[in-house]
């Protein structure tokens, strides 16, 4: 076994969604356009990544296309309405890496936890010991629409139902023993039924009798991510999560939710260090600053004005009646509260329509860094070392330039400073977490 590393070290993750997180990644001139539906696109990012000693790659997914097309026109100039299913496409990347860690989302509105269980605990052993399961209730009304719904449960509705749904995935994840197959062909004994449990699970929104049809796992049962920005999402996630991918824009508020999470977690009986915290990062790198900036600014060249107003519109509503090189108008009402905070954020830097949506292009939430591999490196030291994150989902704005040049560029500068690994540990995606593997509730 390899000797563990003699201080903390930066956890990483990269979110393969799409070809990258600025609206405008698929017109790059680097970009593989119709790369969403490319195998080889995707098996050259976890290749990438591994060769980088990520942890994890991680695949956001909703079980629905956006509907709305507002201002008209905007969504056939998008690319993110079409890509694979995530269990599917991480099955085949398991195929062709070794290390890294293969983290899906997969909805428990629009799900039954037995088929989840089954999923992922075969991915699981498919890539000996390495899924991870993202969990979401989802949220929009376009998902609900493909399940026999109009719109979306309310919120209460739907975390009532994860915590529960949650509690039945990772119970019929126990349903066998490590050791409850014998195989023994000379006797004929299969498995020993004493070490096989049956849930016989009844509760408010499920009942499930269970045992699996899936073996223990590799790691005991897959990691468990979570992403719980609201305050029911906090309190589940501080019950039940692994790894929590957030968004968080400044060293201020993650270093608030960072203690907001950690801090309820002695109340569910676990210990701050169960849990790794990694924020979004938006990272655009370059061997000059300058060099960076014009990355940057390429990218924001390729901004559509009407794909621009359409990340305006879901929270402020539609804008495209005013003069984009105007100043950004006071509505009656918002569609959303965070539509008054750009609002707010136009009026401080008397900022345009134009302007504003450039502004938010890119970031969407979460941090971003443009500079050279010590500047962002910087960054994540800061953070890292002040409780603000474990580690950090990278999320590049485009791809795989932005990858590659992470990987290349900023992962060398990590391990100068000793901030990360030089190789992969030996164990499966728990081990490399850094964290235990759980222990069956029938042990």
């Amino acid at each position: 076994m390899m000797a563990a590393p003699s201080r903390p070290q930066i956890k990483l993750g990269v979110s393969m969604a799409g070809l990258g997180y600025h609206p405008a990644a698929w017109r790059h001139p680097d970009a593989n356009a119709g790369g969403n539906m490319d195998l080889r696109h995707y098996i050259h990012m976890a290749q990438t990544a591994e060769r980088g000693l990520f942890d994890m790659a991680f695949l956001a997914d909703g079980v629905g296309i956006r509907s709305y097309d507002e201002p008209a026109g905007a969504l056939p100039r998008q690319a993110n309405n079409v890509h694979f299913e995530p269990l599917t496409l991480l099955s085949a990347l398991a195929m062709v890496t070794d290390h890294i860690g293969l983290v899906a989302t997969a909805s428990t509105t629009w799900n039954e936890p037995y088929h989840v269980a089954r999923k992922f605990a075969s991915l699981d052993h498919i890539s000996r010991g390495r899924a991870g399961w993202n969990v979401v209730t989802s949220h929009t009304d376009m998902e609900a629409q493909n399940f026999g719904a109009s719109v979306m449960p309310p919120p209460n509705e739907r975390y009532a139902r994860a915590g529960e749904f949650v509690e039945v995935v990772c119970g019929l994840w126990d349903s066998w023993d490590d050791d409850a197959f014998i195989r023994d062909q000379t006797t004929g004994i299969n498995y020993d039924p004493a070490r096989q449990h049956v849930l016989h699970h009844r509760g408010q929104h499920f009942q499930v009798r269970g045992p699996l049809n899936v073996a223990r796992t590799p790691q005991g049962r897959p990691v468990i991510v979570q992403a719980g920005a609201s305050e029911p999402g906090r309190e589940l996630a501080a019950e039940t999560a692994d790894v929590i991918y957030v968004a968080a824009p400044t060293l201020q508020t993650a270093q608030e939710y960072y203690a907001t999470v950690k801090g309820r977690m002695a109340r569910f009986g676990r210990h701050p260090n169960a849990l790794k915290i990694m924020p979004g990062m938006m990272a655009i790198v370059g061997n000059t600053a300058q060099e960076a900036r014009d990355k940057y600014e390429a990218l924001q060249a390729l901004v559509d004005p009407v794909v621009g107003l359409s990340q305006l519109a879901f929270s402020m509503g539609d804008l495209s009646a005013y003069p984009v090189d105007g100043p950004v108008p006071l509505l009656p009402q918002w569609r959303q509260s965070r539509g008054q905070v750009m609002y707010d954020m136009a009026q401080r830097q008397n900022l345009t329509i134009r302007q504003l949506y450039l502004a938010i292009a890119a970031g969407n939430g979460h941090c971003q860094i443009i500079g050279t591999p010590g500047q962002v490196v910087d960054h994540m030291e800061e953070w890292f070392g002040s409780g603000a994150a474990d580690g950090f989902n990278l999320l590049p704005v485009y791809t795989p330039a932005g990858l590659v040049d992470f990987v290349d560029m900023v992962v060398p500068e990590l391990q100068r400073r000793g901030l990360y690994r030089t190789r992969y540990e030996d164990g499966t995606l728990r081990t490399r977490l850094g964290l235990d593997r759980p222990s069956s509730r029938y042990q």
